[in-house]
């Protein structure tokens, strides 16, 4: 195995035993990134002797005796809308061209305190909503990687990083992961600090990360767990054991439940069907989910919020710059220039009258089963994809992951979501390493 095919935990272990020094990770990674970037274009900004200064200044302190973070020397990819002092944060649109904060986001402080070297920061596409991006899908550069957090996905599913960080407002951390095939993870909306990152909307943004297993997914995302002052959403409280929970074995065999949705009709046929295969894979341990008529009003109440936040957030940008946005964007924010007060006042109310309803379900089931995405990424780079089995989910501020379970007609990779009740964001990554496990047991028999 290559060190730029190592996994975080298994890259973790041989740094602190002295196997493999930091500098000779990130230059592996690095190499990786010559050799593969050109055609997929992960990286808005990269700078390698920045990279490999970090790791030199990680690696003297280990030497020396110094603190040895817990991702001490571990490379991350760390998405454009994400402030960093030392590379460019433009937001993905030219409006933004050449902008240098003075300071870190929190998110980035967290992970340089836990010894992490960022590595660059990955493509997002425009103001991290549906302008696509120059970044390519890694399986197949015909065909769109999602987004908005297109960078950070593909950068982990090509090997040019084991870790990166995104972002999700609809369905920016989950579709970009399923359809590059790789561990997508948006913990329970307030878990992580948004201070320093791009707001779009204070009732949606939601921090993610992305890996290439459930468990490096934990890891990192335990890290990040924090209150800061400047995120009304986060409060004090102890991390989250994520890392130990996710590594454990259930008590016993999870129970899972399969809910279409209201929107099962967008699905690929070729989807339904792989769902309906896994749902009888599964047999016993998952049962079929009819969640009520209420839930079918989700999408629209979370499109309510979304563009009259984007209306808001982004109003700097549409009034000089307006002519330099995307029509797609231009669209979202005239929408929600037009939205009344009373109309977004009842769709943010409406979110725990439906996680009122989930905890009913979460107090019998471990997780709730759906598609990722509507079917393997499309192929064309004008549009990312439709981010529809994410809307429910994200609107409510459940914790969701990804797993690249299944596989589309073209061979391009097909996610299955899990999500689960709000706070418990161990046990669902628990469940999903199960789930992993059990479906390789079952595909190997």
């Amino acid at each position: 195995m290559t060190l730029f095919e190592l996994s975080a935990t298994e890259a973790i272990g041989k740094i602190r035993n002295g196997e493999i020094a930091s500098e000779e990770l990130v230059q592996a990674c690095l190499d990786r990134i010559d050799e593969v970037d050109g055609e997929i274009e992960a990286w808005a900004h990269l700078n390698p002797e920045y990279a490999l200064d970090q790791a030199r200044m990680l690696d003297t302190q280990r030497q020396a005796g110094g603190p040895v973070g817990p991702l001490h020397g571990i490379p991350v990819g760390i998405k454009d809308i994400f402030d960093t002092d030392c590379l460019p944060t433009e937001n993905g649109t030219v409006l933004n061209s050449g902008r240098q904060p003075m300071e870190n986001c929190r998110v980035v402080s967290l992970l340089m305190e836990a010894g992490a070297v960022i590595m660059g920061k990955t493509v997002t596409t425009e103001l991290a909503v549906y302008g696509p991006g120059k970044t390519k899908n890694p399986h197949n550069p015909g065909h769109t990687p999602g987004g908005s957090s297109s960078g950070s996905a593909a950068a982990v599913a090509a090997y040019m990083v084991p870790l990166a960080v995104g972002s999700q407002t609809n369905g920016s951390v989950i579709r970009p992961a399923a359809y590059c095939g790789v561990v997508g993870f948006k913990p329970t909306h307030g878990l992580i600090p948004r201070t320093g990152v791009l707001p779009l909307s204070e009732v949606l943004d939601t921090i993610g990360v992305f890996a290439r297993s459930v468990e490096d997914a934990a890891m990192i995302a335990e890290l990040l767990v924090a209150y800061d002052p400047g995120d009304k959403d986060t409060r004090a409280r102890p991390r989250p054991p994520l890392a130990e929970t996710a590594a454990g074995e259930p008590p016993m065999p999870p129970l899972l439940t399969f809910a279409k949705t209201a929107v099962w009709d967008q699905a690929d046929k070729e989807t339904q069907d792989a769902f309906v295969e896994l749902k009888e894979l599964l047999g016993g341990v998952c049962d079929d989910l009819d969640l009520p008529e209420p839930f079918e009003h989700a999408v629209e109440q979370h499109g309510t919020i979304m563009n009259a936040d984007l209306a808001k957030n982004l109003a700097a940008y549409y009034e000089h710059g307006k002519d330099r946005l995307s029509e797609v964007l231009r669209q979202r924010m005239e929408e929600g220039q037009k939205t009344l007060a009373v109309a977004y006042n009842k769709a943010v109310d409406g979110r725990e009258f439906l996680n009122d309803g989930l905890d009913g379900v979460f107090d019998r089931y471990d997780a709730i089963i759906t598609p990722a995405t509507v079917g393997e990424a499309p192929a064309g780079l004008g549009s990312t994809g439709s981010p529809i089995f994410n809307s429910l989910w994200t609107y409510c501020g459940t914790p969701a992951v990804t797993l690249p379970l299944l596989e589309g007609p073209n061979g391009l990779p097909v996610g299955v979501q899990l999500i689960g009740r709000r706070g418990d964001d161990a046990r669902l990554l628990r469940t999903a390493r199960w789930l992993v496990g059990r479906v390789a047991d079952d595909g190997g028999n």
